[in-house]
């Protein structure tokens, strides 16, 4: 980040503990998920969370490419996460950047140790991501949409994998950061969890928080995955819902 002067910082915080879009510290940001909005994929999901507009895409499982990634015991998850060039206000360079490439593996990663790719050797599930407009927890609501999609793929999960970003914003934990919170906050805590065990899949942290102040965003963080888990669940039952009600109308 560059340096900024105070006059330049927004007012993150009201004296009645009201964040900058009138959220309190732990309420969630709107959102909407779609289950199998493209037909052309084995799975997709839509999400819209906040200002942020996620598509994800899964095929597979199928043959590997390129072919020496491939394991004879096993599937390989392969994971690609990109910021269409139009996704920000500022001028963003088409193509994977590094960025992007560490997301990609930080998320395939998170699959790895949920999805039974034993069950697949020598094959390839492949997730694709695509944030079509960012604005903070563009990770998160792409590890929500690429779970969902490769449920709506049919891949056997452990779980769905719910993912939520907390952090510290005018020296007070938040869950749930937007742009400006992000960007003038004191630290960002992005976190996937499988929700029957707890088990924490993906952890990462950029700034600064005191054991006490971590303790308290994990639990932030526990309470909202609960909350976009059930809403990850809705959007498969309503897929399915709708699928049976159409067949039925045939």
């Amino acid at each position: 980040m560059g340096s900024v002067g105070a006059k330049d910082v927004p007012v993150l915080l009201t004296p009645e503990g009201r964040r900058i879009d009138g959220r309190k510290l732990d309420e969630l940001r709107p959102i909407r998920i779609q289950a199998g909005p493209l037909h052309q994929a084995d799975g997709s999901a839509f999400v819209e969370w906040g200002a942020n507009k996620v598509m994800a895409a899964v095929y597979g499982p199928r043959e590997v490419h390129p072919r020496h990634l491939q394991q004879n015991n096993k599937a390989v998850i392969q994971c690609r996460y990109n910021m269409a060039a139009f996704s920000v206000d500022e001028r963003k360079r088409p193509g994977l950047d590094r960025r992007s490439q560490e997301i990609s593996k930080v998320i395939a990663e998170a699959f790895e140790s949920v999805v039974f790719a034993e069950e697949y050797p020598r094959t390839s599930i492949d997730v694709y991501i695509e944030v079509l407009q960012a604005n903070a927890g563009t990770r998160c609501a792409g590890l929500v949409a690429a779970s969902v999609a490769l449920a709506d793929a049919g891949i056997p999960m452990v779980d769905l994998l719910p993912a939520v970003a907390v952090g510290k914003v005018a020296g007070q934990i938040a869950l749930d950061l937007k742009k400006e919170e992000d960007n003038f906050g004191e630290a960002d805590l992005p976190m996937a969890l499988v929700p029957q065990s707890g088990r924490l899949v993906l952890l990462q942290m950029e700034g600064h928080m005191t054991p006490e102040e971590l303790s308290r965003a994990l639990d932030l963080g526990v309470a909202g995955c609960t909350v976009i888990y059930g809403k990850m669940k809705q959007a498969l039952r309503d897929r399915y819902a709708t699928t049976e009600l159409a067949g039925g109308a045939a």
